[in-house]
């Protein structure tokens, strides 16, 4: 008999630290996944000094896992969140400047798809679907990457619960972070929470140029970049310049919402890039004191679309306080076992099994 999600956890909880608590009481324990008698799961530590320390804690779980009746096979991996020491004296890192010439276009080595998170507004919650989505698919055994492309209003730090400055051991490569199992890199990353960007359209480029070729991606099924709103620079550059494999617009219901996601929908086509699907976000409000359900901006109005235009609907996901606390505290809502972090697993099973990541 195949071994159950809830016997790896009940396992794993008696795996204890050395500070007190055990791994699933510490939120250690990221993207486990069983298939049949295949177990996978990551070990997050708090810090990659932690993490250095971590090795036979690992082992146990890995041990643990294993001696379970249906299990016949165990991977465990061990990552860190939170800051590194800083090195004495760190490479100078530089990101934005004018794009370099390509030959071809861009596709960083080791990543299989590229799926691009768009929408014609701003407002529409595109980077808490980027953020929840990418954690979702972890969750479900893909080797994810996260790149914030919204140069202007980068918020996946935020939202991701991890803001330092990336390694670089060159002054040209730069090495991603990692959180919540899943691979990171954002503007946001190499500047203070509060300045601004004041940049022109050929330092927007030169700077996505960088993310995607610079960075040590490694080896990833998907790697979700998450667009600013509207149909501008970082939008042409990112479908001119690499190899997309496909894109996702995030619209709320609302008429005017739909009158720019179809913009968006329209120069996706322009570029001759995929449109995966489209997610309705804000459809519906439940009243937590009474249960009462409203359709504060509408409802149904992106699966109309959908259909109108023979697009995929790939889920509607409701206004929830929740989510919105969880993305301010830099764990978001996939990462639980909450109704919400089902309806996000939902829509990243929807992909995987549409061949999509």
């Amino acid at each position: 008999m195949a071994v159950t999600e809830a016997q790896v956890k009940d396992a794993l909880q008696r795996i204890g630290m050395p500070d007190g608590g055990d791994l699933m009481s510490r939120d250690m324990v990221r993207a486990l996944t069983v298939d049949g008698e295949i177990v996978r799961f990551v070990i997050e530590a708090p810090s990659p000094e932690i993490a250095q320390r971590m090795e036979p804690v690992r082992k146990a779980a890995e041990q643990m896992v294993a001696d379970l009746d249906g299990v016949s096979s165990v991977t465990v991996a061990l990552t860190a969140h939170g800051p590194a020491a800083t090195p004495k004296e760190p490479p100078s890192l530089k990101i934005g400047g004018h794009p370099k010439p390509q030959e071809a276009p861009m596709k960083p080595a080791g990543v299989k798809r590229i799926l691009a998170i768009g929408s014609g507004k701003g407002g529409v919650g595109k980077s808490t679907v980027s953020s929840n989505l990418a954690v979702a698919l972890a969750k479900q055994g893909r080797r994810v990457g996260l790149l914030d492309a919204d140069i202007y209003g980068p918020s996946q730090p935020r939202m991701m619960g991890i803001n330092r400055r990336p390694s670089s051991p060159d002054g040209k490569t730069i090495i991603p972070l990692q959180s919540h199992g899943v691979t990171l890199m954002s503007i946001g990353f190499m500047l203070e929470e509060d300045k601004a960007v004041v940049w022109r359209g050929p330092m927007l480029m030169g700077a996505l140029q960088q993310m995607l070729g610079q960075v040590q991606w490694g080896e990833l099924d998907v790697l979700i970049v998450d667009l600013p709103p509207g149909t501008g620079d970082v939008q042409l550059t990112l479908c001119q310049k690499s190899e997309v494999t496909g894109a996702i617009v995030v619209s709320t219901p609302q008429d005017v919402a739909l009158l720019d996601a179809r913009k968006a929908l329209n120069m996706f086509e322009s570029l001759k890039t995929p449109v995966l699907g489209l997610i309705e976000n804000m459809s519906t409000y439940v009243c937590p004191s009474c249960g009462h359900e409203a359709h504060l901006f509408g409802h149904g109005g992106v699966a109309a679309e959908a259909e109108k235009l023979n697009l995929t609907f790939l889920g509607a996901l409701p206004i929830d306080l929740d989510t919105r606390l969880a993305g301010d505290a830099g764990t978001p809502i996939a990462a639980g076992d909450s109704p919400m972090a089902a309806a996000y697993g939902q829509i990243a099973e929807g992909l995987i099994k549409g061949g999509m990541a």
